[in-house]
């Protein structure tokens, strides 16, 4: 029975000197605003009567709010700022408390329990919390209009045990956001 090397034993051997190309620095985003707040969103409206609509969630008019408040004193502090135009890729970090009941007790307090879930699978519904956020960011003109995203690089919900563990999850409830250009193939570069 004839035997097969499982590697080629006369391969050049590898050198030890490598040398790597510098790291391209990361792109900046256009806009980027951590608002503190407990995220709210934007449902359906309920009809009141004489051709009056209310918003079912009494949590979206203080977060779009917070939004707004922040975003504009963010945006204030870029000089020569303009509404964004053009395509947009928007990253929204979504955080929310814990509930007590996933937290250990006695020696393990301040401990998440193994049961707990890793991510916050209940209500609110992340597309309405996007679009409270859009919509919020419209009316304290960062863009034109919310249809100028066209898609998404980061969109979560995450506790806030995470911080300083995943990229953009705050201390406090609230949202990370930050707004980037699309940019086109063969255009772009």
């Amino acid at each position: 029975m004839e035997t097969f090397p499982l590697f080629d034993v006369e391969a050049a051997p590898i050198s030890p000197l490598v040398v790597e190309e510098p790291a391209a620095e990361a792109p900046q985003p256009l806009f980027e605003v951590a608002v503190r707040g407990l995220p709210g969103p934007q449902g359906s409206k309920s009809h009141v009567g004489g051709g009056r609509m209310i918003e079912s969630s009494a949590k979206v008019k203080p977060w779009r709010e917070a939004i707004v408040w922040t975003a504009v004193a963010a945006r204030q502090k870029i000089r020569g700022f303009t509404k964004l135009t053009g395509p947009l890729r928007a990253d929204m970090v979504f955080c929310f408390d814990r509930p007590k009941g996933h937290m250990g007790t006695g020696r393990n307090a301040g401990l998440v329990r193994p049961s707990a879930p890793i991510r916050p699978d209940v209500t609110p519904d992340l597309s309405k919390l996007a679009r409270s956020t859009e919509d919020a960011l419209t009316n304290a003109g960062v863009y034109q209009d919310d249809a100028l995203i066209v898609e998404y690089g980061v969109l979560g919900k995450w506790y806030t045990t995470d911080h300083g563990v995943v990229p953009g999850v705050l201390d406090g409830p609230g949202c990370t956001i930050r707004l980037w250009r699309v940019k086109c193939p063969g255009v772009d570069g």
